[in-house]
Formats: structure tokens, sequence, C-alpha cells
């Protein structure tokens, strides 16, 4: 008796079955290219410069996003005193040597503070003339008067 599937060679199934099976992996290939090149083509929208999107950005209200990041009204600026000296530096940390020399850690105009070696020049204006434990003096020359002296805020215990 012989087998349905069995061919005159007998190698059955798997020997006659491998032609089809390849050409139905090749048309699966073909369909998948087609469909990805199609919905390529179908995606794309016209090509829009970049200068006509820029020019589509929405306005921002400066003067609200500068209220909302702590800045002052424009009318309270304006009033404002002036600030003097004494407020407009602040002694952060002191590191001081025998020999008058040593630097300060000062913050200006409630900028982050910066290190100034003593001789070093603030803002164009003052020199640190000295520093020592807890204070450090400013004046328009170093070997000239003070003419303002930074104490460091006391510690809380």
């Amino acid at each position: 008796m012989r087998l349905p599937l069995a061919g005159p060679s007998g190698g059955g199934f798997a020997a006659r079955g491998w032609p089809a099976w390849m050409a139905g992996l090749l048309w699966l290939l073909v369909g998948l290219s087609a469909g990805y090149w199609v919905l390529l083509a179908w995606g794309r929208g016209p090509m829009v410069p970049v200068s006509a999107a820029a020019a589509s950005l929405p306005q921002t209200d400066v003067a609200l996003v500068a209220r909302a990041l702590g800045s002052l009204p424009q009318a309270a600026a304006e009033t404002a005193p002036p600030q003097t000296p004494a407020t407009r530096y602040r002694l952060v940390g002191v590191v001081s040597r025998r020999n008058q020399s040593g630097a300060a850690l000062i913050a200006v105009n409630d900028q982050p503070p910066r290190p100034y070696t003593v001789g070093a020049v603030l803002e164009g204006e003052l020199v640190l003339q000295s520093v020592n434990r807890r204070v450090a003096r400013l004046g328009p020359t170093l070997n000239g008067p003070s003419s303002v002296e930074l104490e460091l805020a006391p510690v809380a215990n």
C-alpha cells in the first residue's frame, strides 16, 4: 500500500512542498514591502518651511513671567531706594591668616557669592583690604581707609 502523500521518488510532502513555502514567503515579503511604501507615501504631508513654523509661536507676557520668577513690579523697582555699599555686599565666609592675607566669600547685589582674595577689586570700585575672623573690610584702595565693613551673620546654636 502506498501513502497518498508519497511521490514516485518517495520523498513525501517535505520534498514536494518547499517550493510552495518559498513562494508564500516571497509573496509575504512583497506584500510587506508594498505596504511599507504605501504607508510612507500616505503619511507625508506638505513640506512647511522653518520660518513659517517659527512665525506661529505664541507671544509670551514678559512682565507675567518676571513676576512669576520673583521680580519686583516695575513701579516698586523704580521707587526702591538706592542701595548703599553696605547693603549691596553680603559676607558669606572668611578664610584669614595672621599675615593679613586671606580670602572672603562675598555676594554682590544678591548674586551667588564669589571668592575674593585680599587686594581683589569688587565690581571695579572697592578693594578687599583685609579679612579677620568674622570681618572683611573694603575700601577704595588697598592701603587707604576702610569705607565698608562686612561682618558674618551670627551663628545660630
